[in-house]
């Protein structure tokens, strides 16, 4: 394995599966629904470009996101698991996660993900209450969850729950009921993201149609301190400003994005940082598939960031960890001091109570996770006026 530093060369690779059985309506994501047809010339294109890794390179982390990668039949499925692994070959003591939606998963289709070395698997709850289960367009319904765990925990153990707040005509109290069902499930890991309104999306159409009533900002916060109440209240770390975890149970692959770590990333819609360099492929399946297929790259945009931009990115995106931004680790892997970028800034967002300052690490308190994507946009500003 290459000696090379993590944020430079990738000990992590994610791996994009666009099919879906349904496109719920908030989503963003590179998706394909109603196109099964497609699914084996979308894997003749992946092994394509996987094959110009020109060599296996072993890695710490592999991650399948979708859509709904276990929507693939188990055919389709084994193709993909056995291809993957053989040009990104599992080091030792690794962890390979699976996003999965609980109303199409079996017991065969999770002992070929353990098989081929799935050792976590995240499940898309997002709700347990039906009317919200409606409105954000998802396909299965609440007993599913419990259903699909009980043949799910012989195989895989280390199983996270994402739950979705913020949601039109959810209260506190349904809120909280959905946390204490995930918490009573059991898991080890439990994700909760507020609700975006992406542009173009059928719920950002509905909004704006006044179809529907998105929470005021308010709202949303009350909701957060009270996920951050619960979850810590029952053992979970919150180790990222989504993310909640059991000691042991952070979710690794994730960490490498927080830390602005470099990784592969492969399939329609994936996002690269190698070498210093990111690039983004591009999200139509159609077009992924026939570029690959003629000998063209599937990379859309492609962006070599400077020196300093590298720094403000890194600044930004380890902001979101509970451990926040080590100095001595910063300066190591941009060679930018951070007081000489932002000291200032730091300075007057502690004096706020926003940030907490050690001397050796910047990390954001209670407060300040609440206004998180303000900060990050300050300290932005703060450090492109120096």
């Amino acid at each position: 394995m290459t000696e090379c530093p993590p944020w430079l060369w990738p000990r992590a690779a994610y791996v994009h599966v666009p099919f879906c059985a349904h496109h719920c309506g908030y989503c963003d994501f590179a998706v394909a629904v109603g196109h099964d047809e497609q699914i084996d010339a979308y894997l003749d294109a992946l092994e394509i470009e996987l094959a110009g890794l020109e060599a296996p390179r072993p890695i710490e982390t592999l991650f399948f996101g979708g859509g709904t990668p276990t929507y693939l039949a188990h055919q389709p499925l084994e193709r993909l698991l056995r291809m993957v692994t053989r040009w990104l070959p599992l080091l030792p003591g690794h962890e390979f996660s699976v996003e999965a939606n609980p109303s199409r998963l079996d017991a065969d289709k999770i002992e070929l993900l353990r098989a081929f070395g799935v050792n976590r698997l995240s499940l898309g709850v997002q709700s347990f209450e039906p009317r919200l289960l409606q409105i954000l367009e998802r396909d299965h319904q609440p007993a599913d969850v419990p259903r699909v765990l009980d043949f799910i925990r012989p195989r895989i153990a280390n199983v996270s729950l994402d739950l979705i707040f913020g949601v039109p005509e959810q209260s506190l109290a349904v809120w909280s009921a959905d946390l204490k069902r995930a918490l009573g499930l059991g898991p080890v890991h439990i994700a909760t993201y507020g609700l975006t309104y992406e542009k173009g999306t059928r719920l950002w159409k509905q909004r704006e149609r006044r179809q529907v009533e998105a929470l005021d900002e308010e709202t949303e916060y009350q909701f957060y301190v009270h996920a951050m109440d619960a979850l810590e209240g029952a053992g979970f770390e919150h180790y990222e400003i989504s993310n909640f975890a059991r000691p042991g149970f952070r979710c690794r692959h994730n960490q490498m994005y927080w830390a602005n770590h470099a990784h592969f990333g492969f399939g329609v819609g994936a996002a690269r940082y190698v070498g210093g360099v990111r690039e983004l492929n591009t999200r139509d399946v159609r077009t992924y598939i026939r570029r690959l297929l003629n000998d063209q790259t599937p990379t859309f945009q492609s962006e070599r960031l400077e020196p300093r931009e590298r720094a403000i990115e890194t600044l930004v995106v380890q902001l979101r960890r509970a451990v926040g931004i080590e100095r001595d680790a910063f300066f190591q892997q941009t060679t930018f001091q951070l007081d000489a970028l932002v000291g200032a800034k730091i300075v007057e967002l502690a004096a706020e109570g926003i940030l907490h300052d050690d001397g050796i690490n910047v990390r954001l308190t209670r407060r300040g996770k609440c206004l998180a994507d303000a900060v990050a946009a300050a300290l932005m500003a703060a450090a492109q006026t120096r």
